[in-house]
């Protein structure tokens, strides 16, 4: 049946169709009859029961359903003619103006924007770039053996690096509080696994002090109870240890894979690893940068399904994010457009993007999937075992996919932009998520 659209806004679209009543009811009826032959109703046999009994049990539920499968044809028919691109679901609304024998809807929805790409090589972007050397394999070798420190017990004052055993009790109004009392309880100054102030009164102490001290709580710490208060916490030490690193020798080679206990050839393994790491990481910063920059070629309206879309994923990961730490949910609320500026960033990013590998032709090549899955296995024990498990798998492979996408996008606005080089120290590069 015919169709109409109107434009209500840069990108709503409105569409008034129709369905023609005997199709619908003839469809209703021929459900009805399938569903006589295995309904089930007390006093009748299956497949006896009369129909006018079905009719009235089952009648509006299929009607219903026949109605909701005609109306998403005749809307899917109606996107193709018009030759549209819906962004998120239509808004049906019944009208009272059809034909004879037509029972009619409007479906009201936006579109995709017209993304225009301005000129790539107007962007300025910061190539990041770090380098491993000696030094740095050196300072991964000492993070080793601070891993697998021993400890040895010493009676001068606790100071950074040391472990202390502790008894401590924890008052707010001088009533212990959950989770404010420990025995035996051991941790290593200057790690921030503890509050600064409860580091700061245990530091300095010797094995047999006993310590009063406040500490102040932060206002986001994850105890409502606690969150913005000040604490006064009782600490006897018991302990206090150094550590004892151990020495680099064919032991310790040892106990990172290297077989015959061969020293060099464990730094060579560390350095490869390293270099692995260091070149994920500065890609990983180059592509933040041009994400970052994209948006300046292109100026659109975003679909506001879209964004909302995304506003409330966003939220939704967040609050799984809070669960997975243990929080609790439940009295968590957040407010509506709590991500939507984000939401807004992360939708244009996406249509820009799209549009980039469209006219660039910039989709994944299977060589490149192949190339960046083996690049994944090198890091494995067994690199066969993980090439086949992304292989065996359509939506890991969907996954690689996308990360080649992206990538081939990086490249081609690297290859066409003004690019600057950055040196990125390798602490900082290190201690970069």
């Amino acid at each position: 049946m015919a169709t109409q659209l109107e434009t209500t806004s840069a990108l709503e679209r409105r569409i008034s169709m129709a369905v023609a009543s005997h199709a619908i009811e003839r469809e209703v009826t021929d459900r009805l009859r399938k569903l006589s032959r295995t309904v089930k109703m007390a006093g009748f046999r299956p497949g006896k029961v009369p129909m006018k009994m079905i009719e009235q049990s089952y009648g509006p539920q299929v009607h219903a359903e026949v109605l909701g499968d005609a109306v998403s044809k005749a809307f899917s028919d109606a996107v193709d003619e018009h030759k549209l691109r819906v962004a998120g679901q239509p808004q049906i609304e019944r009208r009272d103006d059809a034909a004879d024998g037509e029972i009619g809807f409007t479906a009201t929805f936006e579109v995709y924007p017209e993304v225009a790409l301005g000129d790539v090589s107007t962007l300025e972007i910061e190539k990041a770039g770090c380098s491993v050397g000696d030094e740095e394999v050196q300072k991964t070798i000492d993070i080793l053996r601070r891993q697998r420190a021993g400890w040895e017990a010493v009676e001068r004052a606790a100071q950074d690096e040391d472990q202390v055993t502790i008894d401590f009790i924890g008052t707010l109004d001088e009533v212990a509080f959950d989770g404010g009392t420990a025995s035996d309880f051991a941790f290593t100054l200057g790690q921030g696994r503890m509050l600064p102030d409860f580091e700061t009164g245990v530091r300095g102490a010797v094995a047999g002090d006993k310590r009063s001290f406040p500490v102040a709580f932060p206002a986001d710490y994850g105890s409502q109870e606690l969150a913005g208060k000040t604490a006064q916490f009782e600490v006897t030490v018991k302990k206090v240890e150094q550590p004892v690193l151990p020495e680099v020798d064919a032991e310790f080679a040892r106990q990172f894979g290297v077989a015959d206990g061969d020293v060099e050839k464990m730094r060579s393994d560390i350095r490869s690893n390293l270099e692995r790491e260091v070149s994920q990481r500065v890609r990983n910063r180059i592509k933040l940068s041009v994400m970052d920059a994209l948006p300046g070629i292109a100026s659109f309206e975003l679909p506001k399904a879209l964004v909302e879309s995304e506003n409330q994923a966003l939220g939704e990961r967040a609050l799984a994010d809070l669960q997975a730490r243990g929080i609790d949910i439940k009295n968590i609320p957040i407010p509506p457009d709590a991500f939507t500026e984000q939401a807004e960033k992360r939708v244009r990013l996406g249509l820009i993007v799209g549009e980039l590998v469209k006219s660039q032709n910039l989709q994944a090549k299977p060589d490149q999937i192949r190339t960046q899955i083996e690049e994944f296995a090198q890091a494995y024990e067994n690199p066969a075992e993980v090439i086949r498990y992304y292989f065996s798998d359509r939506n890991r492979l969907a996954e690689v996919e996308a990360l080649v996408v992206e990538q081939n996008v990086v490249d081609h606005v690297l290859s066409k932009a003004k690019v600057k080089d950055q040196s990125v120290p390798f602490d900082e590069l290190m201690g970069s998520n």
